[in-house]
């Protein structure tokens, strides 16, 4: 029998149960970092590695369409998005996306966060207990709605920042979580196609050049712009990724607390550090478990092989652990990002491959930018951790610090 054609059990259930361990565990076993098994009743190939990763990304091995399985595009990415395209409506949708990427776009948007985070933090100072984690997410809304010229008489942002945070968090799971990431998409996806709607119709005015007014507008043909509802789904693949930047703002505040030592470097403003710091918390923290696509033809890697049709999975959270390539894999040490900028096949939180024509999340410039700006505010708040349960359970996927980080008697600086 065909080696990619041997029985291997399903091993959906135990991904459910494992968490970011699942596929880790099972690439431990392999001599050459790969692993065949079975997923979603089909045949899977997972693959770890900076060759591994250019493999991944290769569109001649994986397509997107049809890839993603809807309970995810349900939540997380929304029906249509541009991460379900492939070839070249891939790349017409994502140049929706990348004039987003140019330093002054990203300036700008750390620019309102920053001031977003200002403003929170008087408020802050006033109440007895604030958990990072949720506040985070509102100032990200904030900033990102306000950069994006989204009318503020339009946008309850509370509102839309639990909804843009449980997109994230109930993607991978069954169950409540699932349920009020499907309820949070539907009601927001509504909302900005019901925008959207208003800005064409010219009964809401978008700033000139904003990111409202570039969605609003946009073609992916010559036959006419996006329907409503799609263009609602790509203006939320801005903000729900904005927001969810609060996971890692959670997570520094975890290594600050662990590691106290860093927060002098970062509170001298030593912006070489702050990048640094921003690359270490993005690979030491888990956040996505791995990246999957669907196979266009027989794929064979290190003499394993999956069949048309089956699923190539990039081992993310493992790569970014892998001795081999960090040497100390559960240290956390920013030195590492000093001396060289991170290689973007090795560090991948985000995906690897090009951001301007594959699918490396356009995104990760953004990300970077905002976490150097809040870091470095983080370290310079004054305040107090209680006791709480600061545990990051690797069984729940996205995870974060189970009591969100809270703190007490914030002091503005």
């Amino acid at each position: 029998m065909d080696a990619h054609r041997r029985p291997f059990m399903d091993r959906t259930l135990p991904l459910l149960t494992e968490g970011y361990a699942w596929l880790p565990d099972r690439m431990r076993d392999s001599a050459d970092s790969v692993v065949r098994t079975r997923l979603l009743g089909r045949p899977a190939l997972a693959v770890r590695g900076p060759d591994a990763v250019r493999f991944f990304y290769d569109e001649a091995h994986v397509h997107r369409h049809g890839a993603i399985p809807a309970p995810v595009l349900d939540t997380l990415f929304g029906q249509g998005a541009v991460h379900t395209l492939d070839g070249d409506a891939h790349r017409a949708r994502k140049e929706l996306f990348l004039p987003l990427l140019d330093p002054d776009r990203v300036t700008g948007l750390t620019e309102h966060v920053t001031a977003a985070w200002d403003e929170a933090v008087h408020d802050w100072s006033e109440r007895p207990r604030v958990v990072l984690f949720d506040e985070a997410g509102v100032v990200l809304t904030r900033g990102v709605c306000r950069w994006a010229g989204l009318p503020r008489e339009a946008v309850d942002a509370e509102q839309l920042a639990r909804d843009l945070i449980a997109m994230v968090d109930g993607f991978a799971t069954p169950g409540p979580r699932h349920l009020r990431a499907r309820r949070a998409r539907s009601r927001q996806e509504t909302r900005m196609a019901r925008l959207i709607g208003d800005v064409r119709s010219k009964a809401v005015a978008a700033p000139e050049g904003s990111v409202l007014e570039r969605i609003s507008r946009h073609r992916d043909t010559p036959t006419g712009p996006l329907d409503a509802r799609t263009a609602a789904v790509e203006l939320l693949n801005v903000l729900r990724p904005t927001a969810a930047v609060s996971w890692f703002v959670a997570f520094s505040a975890h290594a600050l607390h662990r590691w106290p030592a860093h927060r002098e470097r970062l509170r001298a403003g030593d912006g070489a550090y702050a990048t640094a710091f921003a690359h270490e918390v993005r690979r030491f923290y888990p956040f996505a478990p791995f990246l999957g696509g669907r196979t266009v033809t027989e794929l064979t890697w290190h003499g394993e092989s999956v069949p048309p049709g089956g699923i190539l999975l990039l081992d993310v959270y493992g790569q970014n652990h892998d001795e081999e390539l960090w040497g100390d894999p559960y240290a956390f040490r920013p030195e590492r990002f000093l001396h060289r900028p991170p290689d973007p096949d090795e560090l991948i939180p985000q995906g690897g491959g090009d951001p301007a024509t594959g699918h490396r999340c356009p995104g990760e410039r953004i990300t970077v930018g905002l976490l150097e700006a809040l870091a470095v505010r983080l370290a310079r708040l004054e305040y107090t951790v209680p006791e709480q349960d600061l545990r990051i359970p690797l069984r729940r996927i996205p995870t974060r610090p189970r009591s969100g980080f809270a703190v007490t008697g914030v002091r503005a600086p």
